[in-house]
């Protein structure tokens, strides 16, 4: 039932001089309204709380008492935009990532080398001519993705393999799934830029159920040529993922787009009843079914996101709002 006294907040013009920095940007969206900047002041309030959460559970004495969830795909870490990840990985900000294959590969790749600016409307003819490989507006030459993916991962994969046949002779790669592969990978990264780096430096669990989907999923097969008995055990992934979710008395998640990283946060979050909080930002309509389109209120129908649970879905380009949401979130006070 719609009330007329439901409705006592007026909408505010924007004081442009009193806009100090993006966090006074987002209060004054909150004021402002304007259909998108209403919902992004909205996702920055639901997730201070996730992080809020996930502080006072770090003080308390249980260890696995929140969870904070991120699931994104690869392609924004082919842009400046992977920084939002590694500052909230460096912060801590989550304890679990869900991810594909794709944001290994560009996360090794740009350690070593550069990406750089194009354009939508480049000939892309011409640039498969000159060895140059077009995402969106981001020019990617041969030499620095699948040249330097090979170049780096076949003899650290060496390496792997001969350190887990000296800790299990019998059964090497028992237990190692792509939780483990990524945090054997980011140990050999020194890179302060690098997501993977990151995350094995604080140990937070990239799951990546895709994983052979991929230039290093590619790379994994080439190994196992040279070491027949080489397998991911990765239903290791889905018994820790379990064992995360069956022990956690809140759950939250912040989803980029859609696709297999987000239906496995909601998949897992269903067999406790759903999430308690969620964010998701997307750019795919509703109305063609895709899970990147479902809204959030759709999930609360399977389960996978609690009836009272706040969540809010955010309209638009995550490379242009996670960078707002991050000079907020991750701002110096």
């Amino acid at each position: 039932m719609v009330e007329p006294n439901d409705f006592d907040l007026p909408v505010e013009d924007y004081d442009f001089s009193s806009i100090s920095d993006t966090c006074s940007l987002i209060d004054q969206m909150a004021k402002a309204g304007g259909f998108t900047a209403t919902k992004i002041a909205a996702a920055r309030e639901v997730l201070i709380s996730m992080f809020e959460g996930l502080d006072s559970s770090r003080n308390s004495s249980k260890e696995n008492g929140h969870l904070n969830w991120l699931s994104f795909p690869a392609c924004l870490c082919a842009t400046g935009t992977r920084g939002f990840f590694v500052e909230a990985i460096k912060r801590n900000r989550f304890n679990v990532i869900v991810t594909t294959c794709g944001t290994l590969d560009h996360d090794i790749a740009r350690t070593f080398r550069d990406y750089y600016h194009g354009s939508f409307e480049l000939d892309d003819i011409e640039l498969g001519e000159h060895g140059l490989n077009r995402l969106g507006n981001v020019i990617v030459p041969n030499a620095s993705y699948g040249d330097i993916i090979e170049e780096i991962m076949m003899p650290m994969l060496q390496e792997i393999d001969e350190e887990r046949r000296k800790i299990d002779p019998e059964n090497p790669w028992k237990g190692f799934g792509s939780v483990e592969l990524c945090w054997a990978i980011g140990d050999r990264i020194e890179d302060e830029n690098s997501l993977l780096h990151w995350a094995a430096k604080n140990r937070i669990p990239i799951v990546i159920p895709g994983i052979y989907d991929g230039s290093v999923g590619a790379q994994l097969f080439m190994h196992r040529q040279r070491a027949s008995d080489f397998n991911l055990d990765l239903l290791a992934d889905q018994q820790l993922l379990s064992d995360m979710v069956w022990t956690a008395d809140t759950s939250h998640a912040l989803m980029i787009g859609g696709g297999i990283s987000k239906h496995h946060v909601i998949w897992w979050n269903q067999y406790r009843g759903g999430l308690d909080s969620a964010v998701q930002i997307t750019t795919a309509p509703e109305h063609d079914g895709s899970l990147s389109g479902a809204r959030l209120r759709e999930a609360i129908s399977w389960g996978k996101i609690r009836a009272d649970a706040p969540q809010i879905v955010v309209e638009g380009d995550a490379s242009l709002l996670l960078p707002l949401l991050g000079a907020s979130l991750f701002a110096e006070k």
